[in-house]
């Protein structure tokens, strides 16, 4: 493992940091500042994590509404 990705995974940024910056780059809205911010201080694994649950979650809730809107006959 090369050592600038040793050091990346040794961030230690709170959940919280992680959860919202993968939440704004699901909405697409990101300033340059918080880009570069977020680049230094986030660990690359626990950001795949999240956005890999964040992806799951987004398909569950779509398939759930659809389901929902099918089944309570407002599509026929």
């Amino acid at each position: 493992m090369s050592t600038d990705l040793r050091q990346a995974v040794q961030r230690r940024a709170s959940p919280w940091q992680t959860i919202r910056a993968v939440a704004w780059s699901f909405f697409g809205v990101r300033r340059s500042a918080d880009l570069e911010r977020d680049a230094g201080r986030l660990n690359p694994l626990h950001v795949v994590v999240a956005g890999l649950l964040a992806a799951t979650a987004f398909v569950v809730g779509l398939v759930v509404l659809v389901r929902w809107v099918v089944d309570s006959g407002v599509a026929r």
